[in-house]
């Protein structure tokens, strides 16, 4: 490795929602020799300064200030950025992207010979074996985007509108449906779940607030009776009338008040932290955590059929819902493969981020070893 830091050198980058991960490789072979983490990198919603400072600091970490010199390649695969697509050469994602790591490189004392940005779709697409060139290509972490891919460009995009307009299925559309069905319950209108607690809990809500707050023993409801059916569904509904019966009206107002000023008090990508409460939720058969998994692969599913695919075409999947481990990524994987398409899972846009630049430098896109 320590031959391979005296070569040209790339940098690949993978920057979403929630974290910006920088992977430094060799120019020649791909094999990875350096690689760090900072903060958020979705360049609609992170303001400029923060995101020089994320880009920056994941950087500077994942490459030495002795081989500095020898970075000659650099791309980005960002989130919020339309990337090399004709259409994207005036999109903000884009431009802002670029200033912030164009900033970051200077910062840094880092002069490549070549800075690309891309979408993260489209680095997660290049990270599949191979670096294919055409296909799909859909990511679901934070936020969520299907994209149609063709000679490693984004030439169609359903959905990634934002938290505010779209990302459906995403982490931050999970994270909005556990805290609306702690709502639901509280006020009545809704099923009993114990996201209910769990959100509480999370939210830093006081312990005694929660007591009944659905119960640890599991949620009920018209939802859930009927999937379960029998004895299972009647002892589960029996669980969750007791775990009703046990948060009087009053508590239900102050878990109400105390729960809507938290959460208006944050960002409301940070909503998307709590997807794993949900996750959780739903392995322990809570009916309304299963229900909102069961909508959020509706959803992505339905971003991809809207791309038309075709028998057999394959389709990169990314993200920390639908990537490998992720809680998506069995259920979500049968319904796209029920279309048709051949799958494969990703871990993020990192190996991608890499290729792209090693193609952009004029080298190989992929080698053995490669990251």
């Amino acid at each position: 490795m320590s031959n391979e830091l005296n070569q040209d050198l790339v940098v690949g980058l993978d920057a979403g929602g929630t974290r910006t991960r920088a992977v430094l490789a060799s120019a020649a072979t791909g094999r990875t020799v350096g690689e760090a983490a900072a903060g958020p990198g979705n360049a609609l919603t992170v303001p400029l300064p923060r995101l020089t400072d994320h880009l920056a600091e994941a950087i500077g970490r994942s490459v030495p200030e002795r081989v500095r010199g020898s970075v000659v390649a650099v791309v980005g695969g960002f989130a919020g950025s339309a990337g090399w697509a004709e259409f994207a050469v005036g999109d903000p994602g884009r431009l802002n992207a670029l200033a912030a790591l164009t900033e970051a490189l200077r910062r840094l004392g880092i002069a490549p010979r070549t800075v690309g940005v891309s979408s993260d779709a489209e680095a997660a697409f290049a990270s599949a074996p191979g670096t294919p060139a055409d296909g799909l290509a859909l990511v679901a972490g934070t936020g969520a985007v299907a994209t149609r891919i063709a000679g490693r460009r984004c030439v169609a995009t359903v959905d990634g509108d934002g938290w505010l307009l779209g990302d459906e299925g995403s982490g931050f559309w999970i994270g909005r449906g556990a805290v609306r069905a702690a709502l639901r319950m509280a006020d009545g209108r809704g099923a009993p779940t114990t996201l209910a607690r769990s959100v509480g809990l999370a939210l830093g809500l006081p312990v005694d607030l929660l007591d009944g707050a659905g119960g640890a023993g599991g949620a009920g409801g018209a939802e859930g009776t009927e999937e379960a059916g029998g004895t299972e569904g009647a002892e589960r509904d029996g669980r969750a009338e007791g775990a009703v019966a046990g948060w009087s009206g009053a508590r239900r107002e102050a878990y109400r008040m105390r729960l809507l000023p938290t959460v208006m008090a944050q960002p409301p990508i940070a909503l998307a932290r709590l997807a794993p409460l949900v996750a959780e939720a739903a392995r322990d058969k809570d009916p309304v955590a299963e229900a909102i998994l069961r909508e959020a692969v509706d959803h992505l599913t339905a971003a991809v059929s809207a791309l038309d695919p075709r028998p057999g075409e394959r389709i990169v999947v990314t993200g920390g819902l639908a990537g490998p481990d992720g809680p998506l990524a069995a259920s979500l994987t049968g319904r796209l493969e029920h279309l048709g398409l051949t799958v494969d899972r990703v871990a993020d846009g990192c190996r991608g981020a890499v290729a792209l630049a090693r193609l952009g430098h004029g080298g190989p896109p992929h080698a053995a070893g490669a990251v």
